[in-house]
């Protein structure tokens, strides 16, 4: 017994010692998340892409996350930042990791930079900050799932009285009252308008629809002294400038 006692207590000795594996950090520091920001402190927007731009955003949104997948996801599923932005809440929230709170703070982000673009021609002389108008054209109506028909009313020196959504139609139409439009002008004491309308489609071309409709409501306004300036189509894709196409 005591010899088969001491073989027993030499087996055992020679036996490795496991010690318990030492646990992982919970949470790794930050690094990405410090560079992204010393990048975008440095360079600004433009020192990063959409996806890493959006990554920014959302390490508010959606904290002790990494939100490098989610932003990457996002891009994959609409395009660009300024489309994620533009897309309904509910379809944000089909994106996993993508919750009812982080889908409501993007929407408040793309209101402010709507409200932002749209400070930045309200008062002023429109048709000499065109590009501006446009950039505040089209965060507004790029990406809308629906048409939408927009009017531009000015004063008598071009600066902008008021926007307003006439009307709002599906996918592909939206119905549109010549005497309307007019009616709201001269409510306005607006001098001229610009007509803006987007297609979902992401094609800015002019349907004949289109059209024809742009010159019943030029018909309709020029007795009463109302100048169209021109009809503004908005895409994903860009968008057309009726005048410049000279087909008003």
């Amino acid at each position: 017994m005591g010899e088969t006692g001491d073989d027993e207590r030499g087996f055992f000795a020679e036996l490795p010692i496991r010690r318990p594996a030492k646990a992982e950090p919970a949470e790794k520091p930050h690094y990405h998340r410090d560079r992204l920001r010393e990048r975008f402190v440095a360079g600004g927007a433009d020192a990063l892409p959409d996806y890493e731009l959006l990554e920014l955003l959302l390490f508010r949104l959606i904290p002790r996350v990494d939100t490098k997948p989610i932003a990457k996801a996002l891009i994959a599923r609409f395009g660009s930042l300024a489309e994620v932005l533009g897309a309904p809440a509910p379809l944000l929230e089909e994106v996993k990791g993508i919750g009812p709170a982080a889908a409501t703070d993007l929407k408040v982000i793309a209101a402010t930079a709507q409200r932002m673009a749209r400070g930045e021609v309200r008062g002023r002389e429109v048709l000499s900050n065109w590009t501006q108008l446009l950039d505040y054209c089209r965060s507004a109506m790029a990406f809308e799932t629906r048409e939408q028909f927009r009017i531009l009313f000015l004063d008598k020196k071009n600066a902008l009285i008021a926007d307003e959504v006439q009307q709002t139609g599906t996918v592909d139409h939206t119905p549109v009252y010549p005497r309307e439009v007019v009616k709201r002008a001269l409510e306005l004491s607006a001098s001229a308008i610009i007509l803006v309308h987007n297609h979902p489609s992401g094609d800015p071309t002019p349907s004949r629809a289109d059209i024809e409709m742009t010159k019943q409501i030029i018909d309709t306004a020029k007795p009463l002294g109302i100048a169209v300036h021109d009809h503004i189509i908005i895409g994903r894709k860009g968008n057309t400038s009726m005048k410049g196409l000279l087909l008003i």
